[in-house]
């Protein structure tokens, strides 16, 4: 087992810090479960909308963001206006960042980060902010990466030690079924019942010294490939894969910084590891609105970074590629990244609270929404996210498919 240093948490739940609980209440009280099994997904057909290239012209922004002006007939004040009434449904919403064609055109800043011991933080441009779940996108770049070294092949058995013996049936689940989630393993994804939750126990009780291996220690449920079950334990088993081949620790945090986060110019980018030396990657990276946007122009130009390829081609239509359904809203799951039939081609990383990061390939467009809204208003978050993204339909030509 890894032994270097621990990071220290502070008493912060959503600024720079380690691995934390929600602030309020019992503990992972309120905290929604983000999906559930299906056996028989059956997601569209069609083809995926292009993902278009860096418009000419427009500077890539890894030094600054590129400003530029709103399209004619798009009004979003109302919409952000609406977003941080510290009295309307949507509060707290922390940042909002939306780009278009390459350029920052519209951003805000509000509300303050609760502390533990003292007065809250106001949030601004520069404040790190926690992602949760939507770290599970930042894993897929990981290993897309690992994937273009030639390091890793998703269509192999996952390298996780307490499933080598011969005979052990978890020893057929490979990297691309823990990508899909569709890895079989019998994970509970509850945060309501801390003696039955298992993710609960990981995050915050007896499995969060190594997250991966408890993770890896759940027995099967189901037939790896034959169902879905979103799961931040699959998530850890994936990143444990990560760090057995990089080096736990140190060296998988100067993978991340060398390789993904100073690249894009993500320089406010902090991820959280547990003491064996994995990276929380089901829940744990802070970073600030502006940098979330980077790492979604990544995806919106298909995994190239100023002329250079950083992740394989065709990953990200893996990723945004529908593989499973949740079966109580409908909405796709393709690998480690949420997606659904839009002709706006639109898929997006999540997480708790209200986290989203909407990529838009029709409109040439992302959307960055950050705060802490309850579990009970996830339906408002989404129609307000929609509402943005309608509002730039018509704006180009063909953007709404006729």
């Amino acid at each position: 087992m890894w032994t270097g240093p621990v990071r220290r948490r502070v008493p912060e739940s959503y600024g720079v810090g380690g691995g934390v609980r929600p602030v309020g209440g019992a503990l992972g009280r309120g905290l929604p479960r983000d999906a559930g099994p299906v056996l028989d997904p059956t997601p569209p057909t069609g083809t995926l909308v292009p993902l278009p290239a860096q418009p000419s012209g427009v500077p890539w922004p890894t030094a600054t963001w590129p400003a530029g002006p709103l399209p004619a007939g798009v009004a979003l004040d109302a919409l952000l206006d609406a977003a941080f009434d510290p009295e309307g449904p949507l509060h707290d919403t922390y940042a909002v960042v939306v780009v278009h064609e390459g350029c920052l055109v519209a951003e805000r800043y509000g509300g303050t980060l609760p502390r533990f011991d003292g007065p809250g933080r106001p949030v601004a441009p520069d404040t790190p902010l926690l992602s949760w779940s939507v770290a599970k996108s930042v894993l897929h770049a990981v290993v897309g990466m690992l994937v273009r070294d030639g390091r890793i092949d998703t269509s192999e058995r996952a390298d996780v030690p307490a499933w080598r013996e011969p005979g052990d049936p978890r020893g057929a689940i490979t990297v691309d079924h823990l990508l899909a989630m569709r890895d079989g393993l019998a994970f509970l994804e509850d945060y309501e019942d801390a003696g039955t939750s298992d993710v609960m126990q990981m995050l915050w009780g007896s499995g969060e010294a190594d997250m991966a291996r408890f993770a890896a220690d759940r027995p099967l449920a189901a037939t790896p490939g034959t169902r879905y079950n979103y799961s931040t334990g699959t998530s850890m088993v994936l990143s444990g894969v990560v760090a057995r081949l990089l080096g736990p620790g140190a060296p998988y945090r100067a993978f991340l910084t060398e390789r993904l986060f100073r690249p894009l110019g993500m320089a406010s980018a902090s991820a959280t590891f547990d003491d064996a030396g994995s990276w929380v990657a089901g829940s744990y990276l802070h970073a600030t609105a502006r940098d979330f946007a980077r790492f979604a122009l990544l995806y919106l130009r298909d995994g190239v970074w100023e002329g250079r390829r950083l992740l394989p081609e065709g990953w990200v239509d893996a990723g945004r590629t529908p593989r499973s359904v949740d079966p109580d809203d409908g909405i796709y799951y393709g690998a480690h990244w949420w997606t659904r039939d839009d002709p706006s081609g639109v898929f997006w990383a999540s997480g708790h609270d209200g986290q989203h990061v909407d990529v838009v390939p029709a409109l040439d467009l992302v959307v960055v929404r950050l705060g802490r809204t309850g579990s009970d208003r996830s339906p408002l978050v989404r129609a307000w996210r929609d509402e943005v993204i309608e509002a730039f339909v018509g704006t180009i030509p063909d953007a709404d498919g006729s």
